[in-house]
């Protein structure tokens, strides 16, 4: 079962010019989602498109933000930098940010119900994938050179998409992990949700006992052929490890981040196999005191990964 596949029709893409100087323009960027959750007022994505000037077909990054209003500042701030340097940049703004939550959902978070988590999660891998298909249209970007940059939660969100989505040549995950029991149960943040409709003891025992066949399954079949036993499973960023493995991956964590156990960000990081990994000396939020370090290491990869790599010729063969 793949939760993640949509009707790709052809969806119209508002541009607005918000700004404009010698080095790139920024627009602001409308268009519907193909995941509609029920909400009408949500179903319309915001998000900031940097186009950079006088580049011929550039790399694109699209950058994927934590929770809240103040987890899409990184984004807003790496977006112009990545510009300025040639690389394009989309900042999609997820139905979890309070300029697209429904006021129902606006009024409990984060303490929403599994299906909103769900639901939520599924729009936005989506929506990534929507805008892949809406660079495809783009003559001033490069189709075959693109990646993702996710912080936090929008860390998990991004490498489900690129677990799902070839066509994503590249994935930065700051401040994020995988194995959401962990993220769920050994967090020491308060805000951290509590989706689970299981118990501690009943979840963790999933996992020792039910987890690791769902995974040999799916690795096996592949994803669309295996019924999850649990829902929870197609959430996970750790589900689609199996399919990031030898891709690029580049992982930036805070050595004493209270929101995402050290313990979710080593599983992810093995069942990766062990990808590139930076630990800063921080916590989940004054890790961006290292916001240089942070944009230098990303600019570095992307470099590295997309810009300075020829393209797969064939994306199905990948």
């Amino acid at each position: 079962m793949n939760p993640y596949e949509y009707q790709r029709i052809g969806t119209e893409f508002i541009l607005k010019t918000i700004r404009e100087n010698s080095r790139w323009s920024q627009y602001a960027v409308e268009f519907s989602s193909a995941h509609p959750i029920g909400y009408e007022e949500s179903n319309v994505v915001h998000g900031e498109y940097f186009q950079p000037l006088g580049v011929e077909r550039a790399p694109l990054a699209i950058l994927v933000h934590g929770w809240g209003e103040r987890g899409a500042v990184p984004c807003q701030m790496m977006a112009p930098s990545l510009a300025k340097r040639g690389i394009a940049s989309f900042v999609l703004y997820l139905v979890f940010h309070p300029s697209r939550m429904p006021v129902a959902m606006k009024q409990r978070a984060p303490d929403l119900t599994p299906d909103e988590w769900y639901e939520g999660y599924r729009a936005s891998v989506i929506e990534i994938r929507q805008i892949i298909d809406w660079a495809a249209t783009r003559p001033e970007i490069d189709e075959r050179k693109i990646g993702v940059v996710g912080v936090s939660m929008g860390g998990f969100i991004s490498a489900i998409a690129m677990g799902v989505d070839e066509r994503i040549g590249a994935g930065v995950f700051i401040i994020s992990g995988g194995n959401s029991a962990r993220v769920t149960w050994e967090s020491r943040r308060p805000a951290v949700e509590r989706r689970c409709l299981c118990t501690v003891e009943e979840c963790y025992q999933v996992r020792r006992e039910v987890y690791p066949q769902y995974i040999a399954e799916v690795v096996a079949k592949g994803l669309e052929n295996v019924s999850p036993p649990k829902r929870c499973f197609l959430t996970d960023p750790l589900t689609y490890t199996p399919f990031l493995r030898q891709r690029p991956v580049l992982m930036i964590n805070a050595l004493w981040d209270e929101a995402i156990p050290k313990s979710a960000t080593l599983d992810f990081w093995n069942e990766c196999g062990q990808p590139p990994i930076i630990w800063l000396p921080g916590t989940h939020i004054s890790v961006w005191l290292w916001y240089p370090l942070i944009l230098r290491r990303t600019l570095e990869f992307i470099n590295t990964s997309l810009v300075n790599q020829e393209p797969p010729g064939n994306l199905s063969d990948v």
